[in-house]
């Protein structure tokens, strides 16, 4: 992929973390890790995987809970007393509704494995853009 083609990735986050990070118009990932934001360049895409609603939750969720595309450049540290997660700006598409993971079974390349969850447990993972365009057209409101 050329550099001047966005990449497109999928983080692995609690719904209600995402739900937060999406009002605060930020990504974090892993914890507050640096290593995940600075892969990311502007103009790439994420999308959100969440596999459950709250960290710690035994219920299984499975959904896509949204998207955006890198604003800038930057990421910078927070300052939550004692937590200082590392985070960048995102724009997220808004007035998306969450899509079942099974909703799209056969669609896409990520599921297509048996052991597909396992590497979720990276955080953020590379998303090919042909499981992208399937989640965007999952998700009318997403610009294309």
């Amino acid at each position: 992929m050329d550099a001047d083609t966005p990449s497109h990735w999928l983080g692995v986050v609690s719904a209600e973390h995402v739900s937060r990070g999406v009002r605060l118009g930020i990504a974090q990932i892993g914890h507050g890790g640096r290593s995940g934001l600075d892969r990311m360049r502007p103009g790439d895409w994420l999308v959100y995987y969440s596999p459950r609603e709250r960290l710690g939750d035994t219920a299984m969720l499975q959904e896509f809970t949204a998207v955006g595309q890198v604003a800038d450049g930057e990421v910078w540290q927070a300052d939550e007393g004692t937590f200082r997660p590392f985070r960048r700006r995102v724009d997220y598409v808004a007035e998306i509704s969450p899509v079942s993971v099974r909703s799209l079974d056969g669609h896409l390349d990520l599921t297509s494995t048996s052991s597909w969850g396992a590497q979720l447990r990276r955080g953020l993972i590379p998303l090919s853009e042909h499981d992208f365009a399937v989640i965007r057209d999952a998700k009318t409101s997403v610009p294309a």
